[in-house]
């Protein structure tokens, strides 16, 4: 038997570094990271035992320098070097190197990635094991228009050497051929540097099954499917095991053949072999991913084994455990990918800085072990504070529930992505939690075009003209935070002194660029409150603090929970959260800032300073001169009364939305 393993570095970043992590220090290994200039705060950076610094900003300057990598290895004195996902986890020159500089690669053997790397080649080794392939051609000089008869339409053209849906284009008939064969070699050459594609005929709605095998030096064993159907430009989106479209029988000849596709090129390690399942029942073989996949954790969920550390026993020169071994389903696992994307503006990607990140009942990288499971779990890369810049993928983390059934576990994971508190960036949250409440989710109806046809899943949880207690919400707490700051009779109840004055009003601008405006007035006797000019019915408020609001409109009591960072409000509620952005009003606006408070239009510095603490004050009088834009900005008082509170010195450097002063009007 091998030495036991003792330092190993992980190749990778984010959350799959820290899973890498957590996984050897179960095992008592002795951890180091490496890592870009970017990425040198990083929890993942912090997760480690030691860690390395590459240099460089891009990938290609850092995760993928092969040189860089192996001599963070020997400097530390790692004896293993695990590779993750991505990046360099099927690069057969940088598993032969790792091997070459004396250190055990955790993975299968570089031969094998060579094997399934090319598409083609894979096809070939495929057909010869016995395993069933999509009818396709390779392209040479021959007739195009003939090959692709062959095939049959409708088809696809798609790069040998890559994936992720690069290099790949539909083609519905003869016209549309030539030139998307032209763009998937373009796109191919870019990506791959490989221009080489073939054909392969295009199922309709087929289903994106996949197996994942564990081999070791006594065979290969299937641990069951995973459905990865639900996908988004050849993107996967969310991951479930078992399938609801797999029985027994099926299960068994889906194993078998990804058995036989291991074995025949002789595979050790984790493995994945994807399939496409048509509507008849026939599955086909796509590709095989020489790595530990994105979505392992439903498989670790729902058979209660930690595949991480399956992959070191065996790179050791263990055997895989007995539970591996002997695998058995135990009720069913959903995974998400929670992005930094705009859903409602395309899915486009984010970039900013994670303020705060909440998610109730979240059990870290915690791989079920003797069949025990929390009702959540979550493989994230990101803490409070973490930057999210463009020089990588912008995935956050991935959201893991176990349930006894489908049902259950996707209604746990809804109600944990809506319950979730994630500030300072736009994420995809909305659109999953609306995907697993969606009726077609719900019936197992999950092809590979289920998005494609369910247009309205982008659409946010919580609409400002929908949940008027959300917007009620953030203008009650953002008095509350006022007068709890106020130095002047900051003793006095919220509204006292509002039994015969005029409502106070608020603007705010929602993520969407809607503009509502909310004006309320606690009077002794009650509340009122409109949104958007429509009064709300049966005002009552039980509770506010510049945290939290027990508000019942209605007959129905909900409590809202509020941060504010800023200009920024972040509420939320039962339906999930919504963000608002404060608008401040200018001189002149109609009606007084609320409570008196006089903010910041715009960041900028205070030069002047008109009024100190005390001094009665005329509406419309100078209160502060702000410079901002290489202008000077005279910010005037909203209401006669006097100055209750000066939060800012003169030559102060201010926010947009800071309070700048409170001016009482009683």
């Amino acid at each position: 038997m091998a030495p036991p393993l003792t330092r190993v570095l992980v190749a990778n970043r984010g959350e799959i570094a820290r899973r890498i992590f957590a996984a050897c220090r179960s095992r008592g290994i002795a951890t180091v990271a490496v890592h870009s200039d970017p990425d040198a705060a990083a929890p993942f950076v912090t997760a480690a035992d030691e860690a390395v610094p590459l240099g460089g900003t891009t990938a290609a300057e850092s995760y993928l320098d092969i040189d860089a990598v192996l001599d963070a290895a020997v400097r530390t004195g790692a004896d293993a070097v695990h590779p993750g996902y991505g990046f360099l986890a099927e690069n057969a020159t940088f598993a032969t190197r790792v091997e070459e500089a004396g250190l055990v690669w955790i993975g299968p053997p570089p031969e094998a990635i060579e094997a399934m790397g090319s598409k083609v080649r894979a096809r070939k080794l495929m057909e010869a094991a016995g395993v069933p392939i999509v009818p396709g051609r390779e392209l040479g000089d021959d007739d195009l228009a003939a090959a692709a008869e062959e095939v049959g339409y409708p088809l696809l053209v798609k790069a040998s050497a890559g994936g992720g849906g690069k290099g790949m284009r539909p083609v519905a008939g003869p016209a549309e051929l030539a030139e998307a064969i032209a763009g998937a070699r373009r796109e191919a050459e870019a990506a791959f540097g490989d221009p080489t594609v073939f054909l392969e005929r295009h199922l309709q709605r087929p289903r994106h099954i996949e197996i994942q095998v564990l081999a070791d030096a006594a065979g290969t064993v299937s641990l069951g499917e995973r459905e990865c159907s639900v996908q988004r430009r050849h993107q996967k989106v969310l991951e479930e095991a078992p399938s609801v479209a797999v029985d027994e029988a099926l299960r068994e000849q889906l194993g078998a053949a990804a058995v036989a596709a291991a074995e025949a090129v002789g595979y050790a390690g984790a493995g994945t072999v994807e399939f496409l399942l048509d509507e008849s029942g026939e599955f086909f073989f796509l590709e095989m991913n020489t790595r530990l996949q994105v979505e392992h954790p439903v498989t670790e969920m729902v058979l209660g084994i930690d595949l991480v550390a399956e992959q070191l026993r065996i790179a050791a020169g263990e055997p895989m455990s007995e539970a591996a071994r002997e695998p058995s389903i135990d009720g069913h696992a959903i995974e998400v990918r929670l992005y930094a994307e705009d859903a409602a503006a395309g899915f486009l990607p984010q970039t900013g800085t994670v303020e705060r990140i909440r998610i109730a009942d979240a059990a870290p990288f915690a791989a079920p072990a003797g069949g025990a499971r929390g009702p959540l779990r979550v493989d994230s890369g990101v803490e409070d504070g973490t930057v999210v810049g463009p020089e990588y993928d912008p995935m956050l983390a991935k959201l893991i529930c176990w349930a006894p059934d489908r049902r259950t576990a996707a209604a746990r994971l809804a109600a944990a992505l809506a319950g979730a508190e994630i500030d300072g960036l736009v994420t995809n949250r909305d659109f999953l939690a609306r995907l697993l409440r969606s009726g077609p989710f719900a019936a197992g109806e999950t092809d590979t075009g289920l998005l494609d046809r369910e247009l309205g899943l982008a659409e946010p949880l919580v609409g400002p003209t929908s949940s008027p207690g959300y917007l009620a919400a953030a203008a009650l707490a953002a008095m509350a935070e006022r007068r709890d700051e106020a130095r002047v009779l900051g003793f006095v109840p919220p509204g006292f002194r509002n039994n015969f004055s005029a409502p106070q009003r608020v603007a705010f601008a929602t993520a969407a660029g809607e503009e509502v405006e909310v004006s309320y007035a606690l009077r002794r006797g009650g509340a009122e409150i409109a949104v958007a000019g429509a009064p709300l019915e049966g005002v009552h408020v039980h509770g506010l603090t510049p945290d939290e609001v027990d508000l019942e409109l209605a007959g129905v009591r909900r409590r809202y929970r509020v941060r504010r960072r800023g200009h920024v409000h972040h509420v939320n509620g039962p339906d999930g959260q919504l963000d608002l952005r404060e608008l401040p009003r200018y001189p002149g606006a109609e009606g007084a800032l609320a409570e008196g408070a006089l903010v910041a239009p715009m960041p900028g510095r205070v030069i002047r300073l008109a009024v100190t603490e005390g001094a009665a004050v005329e509406a419309g009088s100078v209160v502060a001169v702000l410079e901002a834009m290489k202008m000077e900005h005279e910010l005037l008082a909203p209401a006669a009364g006097t100055v209750a509170a000066v939060h800012v010195a003169e030559g102060d450097q201010v926010d947009a939305g800071a309070a700048l002063a409170v001016i009482d009007p009683s």
